[in-house]
């Protein structure tokens, strides 16, 4: 007879599989939990989370269509299956083993090419999930080459009761998804605001960046909206950041203006923070800065072929284009960038670990109070709403900060 790991195997190699289920389950909750406290904060002050460098930050891989589906997160059928995989360890038999064998396989396939699509497509490497892949395949290669020869096709009850308290958890959790999404409407978005007004007021940078890509005024000081928005052309929250303020400038038309201050995190162009995240980032900065005319049309493309503008000859035939092939190497361009880069070193400092108030993207003067990172559409939309009505005193904190990964909501 064959042998079979999780029942007449060695107490060792029973162990193994429950060490690979208890780790896709550990690093399964660890997921689940980023995307929910990132998707919905209940306060603004809140740091970042997961944000090594370019290629290792969870940035990316949250803001994937891929992370959930009708407020399931991909982590969940993970977590279903690591819990599978420990009981199958505790409780051996030849029947669990026969479900449990195609199942952590064809998890396995799914791993690999979620793994390709990390790396190859959003190019970057949320270490969270690589801690599931690497259990998932330690697994399934226990399995293989100690369990059931081949294989084998599995009990079909056993199947169908696992797949019903699945799909049944599933179901909490879209409910859970939803009750998230009213909150966030409704007293999350009144403390935001409560918060953001307890902020005291920051001063205007000294230079404000000419390049508006949201416009409705002349004057940056007579819209009852204004946002100075320190960013980076490949940093993912500001790619979020543009998606929001896409929405909020349809929203509060007329009643907006945004100056986007070029801050690119490269030592190359930028020595206000020693962080040199996103190589590229300083061309791509002079590219949209060399003719103000074609700004907005720079920037807009520059953001919806997000991925694309990591490679360097995607930069090259975006400067063609629209013929910035000087930007590079144009002095007055340069100068323009690093004077607006400068005026990061206006602001006191947000943290221990650098010199300067300004030190990650985006970071926001919103009506002279800062926030830095991100916020859900819903608490950005309220803040916005109470200045136009009309605002409160300030407080005594100087800046708010929260980072959030929030995926456009799929149409019904």
């Amino acid at each position: 007879m064959a042998d079979v790991s999780t029942a007449s195997g060695s107490f060792g190699r029973r162990s193994l599989i429950f060490l690979a289920g208890a780790g896709m389950t550990a690093a399964s909750i660890l997921t689940i939990q980023h995307f929910f406290q990132a998707n919905f904060p209940e306060s603004i002050f809140k740091g970042s989370f997961c944000d090594i460098n370019a290629f290792f930050n969870c940035n990316s891989s949250a803001y994937a269509k891929i992370s959930h589906f009708r407020g399931v997160p991909l982590g969940y059928w993970g977590f279903a299956l690591g819990v599978l995989t420990c009981l199958g360890a505790i409780f051996p038999s030849r029947t669990f083993e026969r479900m449990l064998k195609p199942l952590l396989s064809l998890n396995a396939l799914g791993v690999a090419a979620l793994f390709v699509y990390s790396v190859f497509f959003l190019k970057s490497l949320c270490l969270l999930c690589t801690g599931y892949y690497l259990f998932s395949l330690f697994g399934a290669f226990v399995l293989w080459k100690s369990g059931l020869k081949g294989f084998p096709f599995p009990s079909v009850k056993l199947l169908a009761v696992f797949g019903l308290i699945t799909l049944g958890g599933a179901y909490g959790f879209h409910l859970y998804y939803g009750a998230k999404q009213d909150a966030q409407l409704g007293g999350v978005a009144g403390r935001v605001v409560r918060e953001y007004y307890g902020l005291e007021k920051v001063p205007d940078p000294s230079f404000i960046s000419p390049y508006w890509p949201v416009q409705s005024t002349d004057r940056f000081d007579d819209a009852p909206i204004r946002v100075v928005e320190y960013a980076d052309f490949l940093c993912p929250d500001c790619l979020f950041m543009y998606e929001q303020l896409n929405r909020l400038k349809a929203d509060f038309a007329g009643k907006i203006n945004v100056a986007f201050q070029f801050f690119p995190l490269e030592a190359k162009c930028n020595t206000v923070v020693t962080k040199d995240l996103h190589p590229g980032a300083c061309d791509l900065s002079v590219i949209a800065a060399f003719d103000p005319s074609k700004f907005g049309e720079i920037y807009n493309e520059i953001f919806t072929h997000f991925q694309e503008a990591k490679d360097p000859q995607w930069r090259a035939d975006l400067a063609r284009k629209y013929g910035a092939e000087a930007a590079l190497s144009d002095a007055n361009t340069r100068e323009m960038v690093q004077r607006i880069v400068n005026t990061g070193t206006e602001y006191d400092k947000t943290s221990d670990q650098y010199a300067h108030g300004i030190r990650s993207t985006p970071t926001l003067i919103v009506n002279n109070r800062m926030i830095i990172g991100t916020l859900p559409y819903e608490q950005l939309k309220a803040i916005f709403e109470s200045l136009v009505s009309g605002g409160t005193k300030g407080g005594d904190k100087r800046y708010l900060e929260n980072w959030v990964d929030l995926r456009p909501k799929k149409k019904k």
